[in-house]
């Protein structure tokens, strides 16, 4: 493989791991070409690749692609999953298929930049796939909206029914049309105390009863003045009389 071969090489796995949410690394020794073959149809599922890579190449590809945390896991044979979809998905599928055939050990991974421990990598391959997840919270969120769809449907099922019974009674007479609801009689009756005639009705009957009240302070003024009037008049009489008694003396003298 000359330079230009090389380089190409280096770009394309860089490219990889670029793209790719996770990668697992796993040790390849003792599979065939035809179990290579197999593992890659069960990775497309999950829109990923698997691909075995010199370790001198890879550990340049990782070096230009920001990938250190790669490095110290290029020892040894080394195969390399690239996860561009449903990371769980691809766990799960590299994990059984080496449980299956007891190869393809994980030396560890990346996700999304951060490392990945061999255990880690197995605990991915228990949780469900992506699109179980989606159709958990799809459900999740939909049920409120049913149960809200029902109730309404119930709640207009049931003024539907409930205005078909007026109408058959209607019909059959035993709702007489035109009738005026009970009640609705009596309430001009109650509205009436509250007109502009009743309370002008109100207001005359009561103004007498307040002036009345008034009346004796006001008559008890004019008594104490005649009385006070009549105390001078009876003395002009008095000195009348005393007067004419002196003339008739002064007379007869």
């Amino acid at each position: 493989m000359n330079r230009e071969e090389k380089a190409a090489v280096i770009d394309e796995i860089a490219g990889q791991i670029t793209e790719s949410e996770a990668i697992f690394a796993v040790d390849y020794r003792g599979i065939t070409v035809t179990q290579v073959a197999e593992l890659r149809t069960k990775l497309r599922d999950a829109d990923a690749s698997f691909r075995v890579v010199k370790n001198t190449l890879t550990e340049r590809a990782a070096g230009q692609a920001d990938a250190e945390a790669l490095k110290p896991l290029l020892s040894g044979p080394t195969a390399l999953t690239f996860v561009r979809g449903d990371v769980a998905l691809a766990a799960k599928a590299v994990a059984d298929y080496g449980k299956a055939t007891e190869l393809l050990a994980f030396k560890g991974g990346l996700m999304n930049g951060e490392s990945l421990e061999p255990a880690q990598i197995h605990a991915l391959a228990k949780l469900p796939s992506r699109q179980v997840l989606y159709g958990q919270l799809v459900g999740m969120v939909a049920s409120p909206l049913t149960g809200m769809a029902r109730g309404l449907n119930a709640l207009i099922s049931g003024v539907a029914i409930a205005l078909g019974q007026v109408a058959e009674k209607k019909a059959s007479g035993e709702i007489p049309a035109g009738d005026v609801p009970s009640g609705a009689e009596s309430a001009p009756q109650a509205e009436s105390a509250d007109t502009p005639e009743a309370i002008a009705t109100s207001d005359a009957e009561d103004a007498p009863e307040a002036e009345g009240a008034d009346t004796p302070e006001v008559a008890a003024e004019p008594e104490a003045t005649a009385e006070g009037d009549a105390a001078p008049a009876e003395a002009d009489a008095d000195a009348s009389s005393t007067d004419s008694e002196t003339d008739q003396t002064d007379a007869s003298a």
